[in-house]
C-alpha cells in the first residue's frame, strides 16, 4: 500500500468532510443574521394555511415540511458539488469506486429523500412537545429521540437497507453453518446470512451485525466473500459479533441520549436569550429552528472526540473478543491487513487526526495488538 496515496485520499476526504460541515453552519447563520429564518416561517404559515379547518398540530406539520424542504433545499444544492467531488470523484480517482455517476446520484436523491422525511417527522415532533411542555421539551425530546433510534434500528435492516442495496441468502452452506453457529456461542441468534452486492459500487468491503432480536441479520458484502478466506471472514464477523455481546448498540444510543439531553439544553437556553434578539415569537416558533440546529450541532462537534474515544475503545474490545472466540490471530491479521489495503487505510495517522476523526484505531495498532494477543 503506498502510504502517501493513502494519507493523501484520507486527508482530502477530511478537509471536503470538514468543508461540508463548515458551509451547513455559515448558512445556519446566514439564515438568522439575514432574517431569511422570518421570512421562511411566514411563508411555512402562510402555505399551511390553505389547509383550512386542519388540527393545529396538521397546521404545524404543514408548516414544517415547507420549512424544512427550503432549508433542507439551499443546504443540499449548495452541498452537490462537494458531495460529488467527496462521494465520487475521489473514489474513483483512488481507483476505490465501482459507482457510475447515474447511480451516485440516485443514491444521492434517495438519502435526501429520506433524511428529509425523518428530517420533517422529528422536527414535527419536537415542536409539538415544545408547545405542549415548553419548560421541559428539552428532555421529553431527547428521551423521544432515543425510542426513535431504537426502532430504527430495529427497523433498519428490514425497511431502509433495502432502498439503496441489494441482499440475497447466503449460497455458502458451509460457511453459512459456521457463522450461524459463531453467533449463537455469542448468543446472539440470527434470522440468517445474507450476502450484501456492494461489488457495483465500491471495491470496499464490508460486514455487519444489524438488527436485533427478530430483525438480526448476518450481512456479508460480495467484496468480502469473494477476496477473503472462510477463516478472515469468521474473524471479521466475531469482531461485529462482540459489539452485540459488549451491549455496544446500547450503550451507543444512551450515549446519543445523552449527547441530544446536552444539545437540547443548550438549544433551550439559546433560543430564551437569542430568540427576542432575532425576533423569534416564542420556544414553538419554527422560525427558530436554525437556532435550535446550530446548538445541537456546535455540542456534537465538542463532544465529538470523547465520543470517538469511547468508539475506539469499543472496537480495541472487540477485536480482543475476535481473537479469544476465535483462536486465529493469523486470519486476523490478514484480514486487517486486506482490509486496509481495501480501504487505502492511514498507516501513521497523527495523535490529533485520531483523536479527532477516528472512531477506530489505525490499522496498523490492530494488527500489532493482535500479534501482542498470541494465539491463547
Amino acid at each position: 500500500m503506498n502510504q502517501d496515496k493513502s494519507a493523501r485520499y484520507h486527508q482530502l476526504k477530511r478537509r471536503a468532510a470538514v468543508l461540508s460541515v463548515g458551509w451547513t453552519a455559515f448558512l445556519l447563520v446566514f439564515v438568522l443574521l439575514s432574517g431569511l429564518h422570518l421570512q421562511l416561517r411566514d411563508l411555512s404559515v402562510r402555505a399551511a394555511g390553505y389547509f383550512p379547518g386542519a388540527s393545529w398540530w396538521l397546521e404545524l406539520a404543514a408548516a414544517i415540511i415547507v420549512f424544512v424542504a427550503v432549508l433542507g433545499a439551499l443546504d443540499q444544492i449548495a452541498a452537490l458539488p462537494l458531495a460529488f467531488y467527496s462521494g465520487f470523484v475521489l473514489e474513483h480517482r483512488y481507483g476505490l469506486s465501482t459507482q457510475p455517476a447515474a447511480r451516485w446520484g440516485i443514491d444521492y436523491l434517495k438519502s435526501g429523500a429520506l433524511g428529509f422525511g425523518l428530517g420533517a417527522a422529528g422536527v414535527t415532533l419536537l415542536y409539538v412537545t415544545i408547545r405542549n411542555w415548553p419548560d421541559w421539551w428539552w428532555m421529553i425530546g431527547a428521551a423521544g429521540l432515543s425510542v426513535v433510534l431504537i426502532v430504527l434500528v430495529n427497523l433498519g435492516p428490514i425497511l431502509i437497507l433495502p432502498l439503496f442495496f441489494e441482499f440475497k441468502p447466503l449460497a455458502r452452506q458451509e460457511l453459512q453453518d459456521r457463522l450461524v453457529a459463531l453467533a449463537e456461542r455469542a448468543g446472539a441468534r440470527v434470522m440468517g446470512v445474507f450476502e450484501w452486492k456492494l461489488g457495483d459500487r465500491t471495491k470496499k468491503a464490508n460486514a455487519a451485525l444489524t438488527g436485533v432480536a427478530q430483525t438480526r441479520r448476518i450481512l456479508l458484502s460480495d467484496t468480502l466473500l469473494a477476496e477473503y478466506s472462510d477463516d478472515e471472514i469468521e474473524v471479521v464477523l466475531a469482531h461485529e459479533l462482540a459489539h452485540h455481546v459488549h451491549h455496544d448498540l446500547w450503550k451507543g444510543i444512551a450515549l446519543e441520549a445523552a449527547v441530544a439531553f446536552g444539545a437540547f439544553y443548550v438549544a433551550d437556553r439559546l433560543l430564551r436569550w437569542a430568540g427576542p434578539l432575532l425576533d423569534i415569537r416564542s420556544l414553538s416558533d419554527i422560525a427558530g429552528l436554525p437556532l435550535v440546529l446550530i446548538a445541537a450541532a456546535a455540542l456534537s462537534i465538542v463532544v465529538l472526540p470523547a465520543v470517538n474515544a469511547v468508539s475506539r475503545a469499543n472496537e480495541r474490545a472487540a477485536d480482543r473478543f475476535a481473537l479469544d472466540v476465535t483462536r486465529k490471530p493469523e486470519a486476523f491479521v490478514s484480514a486487517m491487513r486486506r482490509l486496509g489495503a481495501q480501504h487505502l487505510a492511514e498507516e501513521n495517522p497523527s495523535r490529533l487526526v485520531q483523536w479527532i476523526f477516528y472512531s477506530h484505531p489505525p490499522v496498523k495498532q490492530r494488527i500489532a495488538a493482535a500479534m501482542r494477543h498470541g494465539p491463547g
